[in-house]
């Protein structure tokens, strides 16, 4: 017996952790996703504006752009290591010599939202060589809302290097993540409506299958409850003639047509003594 009770015990306890790693890897509260971002200015609507956002954790999103002779590969990625290089959110990779270039690190976040788009800046990137007095890159990704698909492609708009300052490299993305929510337009009434219907459905269809199929009705009597609403509707209709009806149906017409009762015969008189003798 305690050879048996072993094992259960230990089932007992392997399905305890089970059920407790389940439940603390399912309690992942809002903004989570996202906290790998660093927000320079952590307020509340920068926070919500990239709450909006978690549906594209995890995801590469890859470009490739041709600019004259030169051949680039962009890749973005929301709060996580953009083409597997630590810190970088958005990354350029050069198809001749395989350098890639931190564009924007997401470390240094900040997002802005729209009633259908939010705007996402990674800051920080690397230092221009030549261009933009040798600042630091920083990434603008522009995320606009499109019901039609969850997520579309990523594309390049613009790199603008040919300022004294900030310059920055401008990507467009569609998502059905920033879009509003789409309010009902069922009123109170209609909602009301729709519950009741369904309910007379499901009592219609469920006493009917009873009465049928446990009871063993036939022909009318399959009608759930046939006998109560026999008796409702003939209360109904004594209601109505008692309150539509202005007369009394024991008072005699003031006309009446042509009785069809058989007349009563007269006597006949006979005339037989006017004749002569």
């Amino acid at each position: 017996m305690k050879a048996c009770s072993r094992p259960g015990r230990g089932s007992v306890l392997l399905w305890t952790l089970w059920v407790q790693l389940v439940l603390s890897g399912s309690g992942v509260s809002a903004g989570d996703a996202t906290k790998n971002c660093k927000l320079i200015t952590d307020s509340k609507s920068e926070r919500k504006a990239l709450e909006r956002l978690e549906p594209l954790v995890k995801i590469n999103f890859t470009v490739e752009s041709k600019i004259a002779n030169e051949s680039y590969t962009y890749v973005f990625q929301l709060c996580g290591d953009a083409g597997g290089v630590p810190g970088a959110g958005v990354i350029q990779e050069d198809k001749k010599t395989q350098k890639k270039t931190i564009i924007g690190r997401y470390n240094t976040t900040q997002a802005i939202g729209g009633s259908d788009w939010v705007m996402l800046i990674y800051g920080h990137g690397d230092h221009y060589s030549v261009h933009c007095s040798k600042e630091t890159r920083q990434a603008i990704v522009m995320i606009s809302c499109d019901r039609k698909i969850d997520m579309g492609p990523l594309e390049v708009v613009l790199e603008d290097r040919d300022r004294l300052h900030e310059c920055f490299y401008l990507f467009e993305l569609d998502a059905s993540a920033v879009c509003p929510a789409i309010e009902s337009k069922l009123s109170t009434g209609s909602i009301i409506l729709i519950i009741a219907v369904c309910v007379l459905a499901v009592y219609l269809i469920g006493g009917f299958l009873y009465q049928r199929l446990i009871v063993g009705a036939k022909g009318m009597e399959q009608f759930p409850n046939y006998a109560f609403w026999v008796e409702v509707g003939n209360m109904t209709a004594d209601g109505c003639d008692f309150v539509c009806r202005s007369k009394s149906r024991d008072d005699a017409p003031a006309y009446r047509g042509v009785t069809a009762e058989p007349l009563e015969e007269e006597p006949e008189e006979r005339d037989d003594h006017l004749l002569p003798m």
